[in-house]
């Protein structure tokens, strides 16, 4: 019988950091890296008190309940990233970012900060139509939909339903707007100036 063996990681790495190339020593690729416990779940932040009509308040309520068990706060939040969410930026986007390639393989891989989703209108969703918001959830496609958000995991969204992507749209219109900007995209190859982690499934090679 063949065996096979999945590991799951996250990893936490300062911006930078690769082995010297001349160096003809033994290198562990994990020595640039530190394992974290992320935040995988957080609370919604309330709506703006007054903000929400009465005939309003159920889907906006199903929408906060669908945000925090789809854990969007997770990535969304800053700090949760690496277990210190900090709760005055809930949803505000998140300075430490993610890597789409393997920073064990790459020495300067992609990395995406997830973005600030509350209703802000300089640095989150408040100018976003709800199409836009609807295609980024379902499709993790970009305000533009110019190309797919690489570690947006729309794929368990696709068929959400109308009514439930409705209500993530009406609660995410309700919350308190945070300014909070976040990194713009590190492009493969070049240097992240701020921390990112990575998450990677890998599996054995199959033995004989």
């Amino acid at each position: 019988m063949k065996s096979r063996c999945i590991v799951l990681i996250a990893y936490v790495t300062l911006a930078g950091c690769a082995a010297d190339p001349a160096n003809e020593t033994y290198y562990d690729p994990l020595e640039d890296y530190e394992e974290i416990d992320a935040t995988t779940v957080l609370d919604a932040p309330g709506p703006v008190p007054g903000s929400v009509a009465p005939e309003r308040l159920f889907q906006v309520q199903r929408g906060e309940y669908l945000v925090e068990l789809l854990g969007c706060g997770a990535c969304h939040t800053d700090g949760a990233l690496e277990g210190v969410p900090d709760f005055d930026k809930s949803l505000a986007g998140s300075r430490i970012g993610i890597a789409y390639n393997n920073p064990l393989g790459i020495d300067k891989p992609g990395v995406l900060y997830p973005p600030n989703i509350t209703p802000d209108e300089e640095t989150g969703i408040g100018t976003w139509s709800d199409t836009q918001i609807e295609r980024a959830i379902r499709a993790g496609l970009g305000r533009h939909a110019g190309r797919r958000i690489a570690v947006m995991p729309w794929q368990g969204y696709a068929k959400i339903t109308q009514e439930d992507v409705d209500a993530i749209v009406a609660y995410l219109r309700s919350i308190k707007p945070v300014r909070h900007k976040v990194p713009d995209e590190v492009l493969p190859g070049k240097t992240a100036e701020y921390p990112f982690v990575y998450f990677g499934v890998y599996r054995s090679r199959a033995a004989d």
